[in-house]
């Protein structure tokens, strides 16, 4: 059996995805790249027939006899009648919310995500963002704009508290890490189910109850049904005025307006914010002037040099359990958009 895969890579364009010119380079699987990745599967050689293409120049054409989509994003309306061969949908990244809702994915087709591969890079970014946050970076960096010298001192971090909303594998990444330093975490997870890293988990709806805690707040939650606004005005304000945050999660998640008022009011001491909607960030937002406030573009999960040969990693370790009829690593459930 050859399994025919349509690998639908994206050129970069304003507005959509890669979000940066740089990102393109990225983000591309190219033969080379799968030539590269398979020579650690060699029992998957010969299994496959690859066709590469760009946006949807031949998604059409290609797809009629495609078993696997291989993909960021893709042309849902009329997917069955497209593609009547296809059992198999692999989205590159984590996030699968610019595919929902997911009454588009045709009967016995499988959607699958890349969760997982992200999780040291992620953990070691919300290492370095908590220390950011105790050490009064956003701050630090606020008053250099102004030309002010002011000298802001940290003690260890260890005794604080860092509550984290999202335990999946980039939360507890972090949470991992920063455990280490001593610094007492709290989970925040849909089912309060116990999580490495955490010495307490609770359940979603126990939020405000663990937020007055927080010395620190990491959001790494995906952008779902549920999680939309979940950290409104009303939840920042529960947050005592000394606190951080950081979101690596996605800004539905939070309310930004809300956000950026209460770090220039000085009701909260700083944040870190990695995710946007859109991207780039539009020149006239807000978030630019917000003083505390540090922007990231988007960097906290993504390796620059092994994002393709770790989703190609994942990709052919499903394509064995595919080929066997077992059920894949990672599957998106549609009711829930992850």
């Amino acid at each position: 059996m050859t399994v025919k895969v349509h690998v639908k890579n994206n050129r970069w364009a304003a507005g959509s995805f890669p979000n940066t010119p740089e990102g393109e380079a990225v983000f591309t699987i190219t033969q080379d790249r799968i030539d590269s990745a398979l020579a650690d599967f060699p029992d998957l050689a010969g299994k496959m027939d690859f066709r590469i293409d760009w946006d949807t120049d031949n998604f059409e054409t290609s797809m009629g006899d495609t078993d696997v989509l291989l993909t960021w994003n893709l042309p849902t309306k009329g997917l069955g009648a497209i593609a009547p061969k296809l059992r198999w949908v692999h989205c590159i990244g984590a996030g699968v919310e610019h595919l929902l809702p997911l009454d588009w994915l045709p009967k016995g087709v499988t959607l699958t995500n890349s969760k997982g591969i992200h999780a040291a890079k992620a953990g070691e970014f919300g290492l370095m963002a908590v220390l950011m946050l105790h050490s009064h970076m956003p701050k630090i960096i606020t008053n250099q704009r102004k030309v002010i010298y002011d000298s802001l001192y940290a003690s260890p971090i260890a005794g604080k508290t860092l509550v984290v909303l999202g335990t999946g594998s980039l939360g507890g990444a972090g949470a991992k890490k920063v455990q280490a330093l001593g610094v007492h975490v709290i989970g925040v997870n849909r089912s309060g189910r116990a999580v490495d890293g955490c010495d307490e988990v609770v359940t979603t709806a126990e939020l405000d109850k663990v937020l007055p805690r927080a010395d620190y707040l990491l959001i790494a939650t995906p952008d779902t049904p549920e999680t939309r606004g979940l950290m409104d005005r009303r939840r920042l304000d529960l947050m005592k005025p000394s606190a951080g945050l950081i979101n690596i999660g996605r800004e539905a998640v939070m309310d930004y307006d809300a956000l950026c008022d209460k770090l220039e009011e000085g009701s909260l001491a700083g944040a870190i914010l990695d995710v946007f909607d859109p991207e780039p960030i539009e020149a006239d937002s807000r978030l630019w002037a917000t003083p505390n406030l540090i922007i990231t573009p988007h960097v906290s999960a993504d390796d620059g040099d092994a994002y393709v040969p770790m989703t190609l990693g994942l990709f052919f370790l499903n394509m064995r359990e595919f080929l066997k009829g077992k059920p894949l690593l990672n599957p998106i459930q549609p009711d829930l958009g992850y």
